[in-house]
């Protein structure tokens, strides 16, 4: 097996940068974090490939700048797998693409029946990769030769599959759609922060209390500070069930605390004066938060036949249009249109509801124009089949 050497020194950066500047044709990128383990989203491990070049493996907490690299190879086609899982981790580096071609993507748009990297890979190249250290906790220093060998075949083999998707998607007719859904993972604007964080705890939506809640909320933003403090992981500290198990059990004293058996964790009890500390805060504060929190988006569609059987009309009859449109292109349908986009123009159509209407309104949600050339007829077509369906079952029960 070969020996694979981490990058940390800047005399071993600047040869990789030399190689890799020198080398032809795409570069594969791959980014390897320490998800459930670390707080943070930073990246721990940075692969890259060229051909003539080689394979390098990069350690970001050690390369203080990144951008004589970036200079060098940005205006280059990165080929990348999932590409928006690793953007935000680069980018946290100084490394940014101009352009990228998204191996995962074009495999959906393909409609191949599986899009994980080992999949593609044994698919085009009848090589089975091993994932077994995909959910390693890459903060580890030093890494295992084992784990760099995974790390490193997920690049190798990264521009021998975007060579065989490309070429498909020509034959398909899908390249200029696949260029279009790679600009925008790769322009996508980053989601603001929750006002509300802590309401992504597991299993939250069914407490209706709001002390419940405000108890909760304190252990959450307490837990949140601990975790930052020590770049840990939450759920890893304490789950999210003990947090709610406290929050629906509300106790009195610390000790009632202490003795709440589904209260566990590594830190439930270490840091026990902390969690007590936020029980107390949510049992006594005045500032409770609100039971339903309100939201633009449309009420779930099992709802919609009694509160807009309109609505609901439309959204059945556009659906099944574009599934069958999505199984004509071979690809999902959900990346033939993103569901909720369907939702929220069936919910709320345009006054006039034209193919050109619909498509204005799914442009304004994120739509991409080739979505919107696929399914904005159709989507009108639907509606206009809603629309009658609704005024004969009118006639038929008067």
């Amino acid at each position: 097996m070969d020996e694979f050497q981490v990058i940390e020194s800047s005399a071993a950066f600047d040869e990789a940068v030399r190689r890799l500047l020198a080398g032809q044709g795409p570069i594969a990128v791959d980014a390897e974090r320490a998800s459930g383990f670390r707080y943070s989203q930073r990246a721990y491990l940075i692969q890259m490939f060229r051909r003539d070049a080689g394979t390098f493996l990069f350690d970001p907490t050690q390369i203080p700048d990144f951008s004589e690299l970036q200079a060098g190879i940005r205006s280059e086609e990165w080929v990348l797998h999932a590409a928006s899982q690793d953007l935000a981790c680069l980018r946290e580096v100084g490394l940014d693409p101009d352009r990228i071609f998204d191996t995962e993507l074009a495999a959906r748009l393909l409609g191949m029946p599986r899009v994980g990297l080992a999949s593609v890979v044994e698919e085009l190249l009848g090589i089975r990769l091993a994932k077994e250290h995909s959910a390693s906790d890459w903060s580890t220093r030093p890494l295992p030769q084992s784990w760099l060998k995974y790390a490193a075949l997920d690049v190798e083999l990264l521009v021998d599959v975007r060579e065989q998707l490309g070429a498909r998607l020509i034959e398909t007719g899908k390249a200029e759609i696949a260029e279009e859904e790679f600009d925008a993972v790769l322009h996508r604007a980053a989601k603001p922060p929750a006002a509300e964080p802590w309401r992504r705890l597991s299993g939250i939506h069914a407490m209706r209390s709001p002390r419940n809640l405000a108890v909760a909320r304190e252990l959450w933003l307490a837990r949140d500070a601990l975790a930052t403090e020590l770049d840990v992981a939450p759920g890893r500290l304490v789950p999210d069930a003990s947090l709610l198990a406290v929050a629906r059990s509300l106790p009195s004293t610390r000790r009632a605390l202490s003795e709440l058996r589904e209260f566990n964790g590594r830190a439930s009890r270490s840091e026990l004066d902390r969690w007590w500390a936020a029980v107390e805060r949510g049992l006594t504060t005045s500032d409770l938060p609100a039971v339903r929190v309100p939201s633009d988006a449309p009420p779930p569609p099992r709802a919609w036949a009694a509160r807009n059987p309109e609505a609901d009309a439309r959204l059945r009859l556009a659906r099944a249009a574009v599934a069958e449109a999505a199984e004509q292109l071979d690809m999902p349908v959900e990346n033939l249109l993103t569901p909720d986009h369907l939702r929220r123009v069936a919910w709320n159509p345009p006054a006039d509801a034209t193919a050109e209407s619909i498509g204005e309104a799914l442009l304004a949600l994120g739509a991409r124009h080739w979505q919107v050339a696929a399914t904005s007829q159709i989507i009108a077509d639907a509606f206009v089949e809603a629309a009658q369906s609704v005024e004969d079952a009118a006639s038929d029960a008067s």
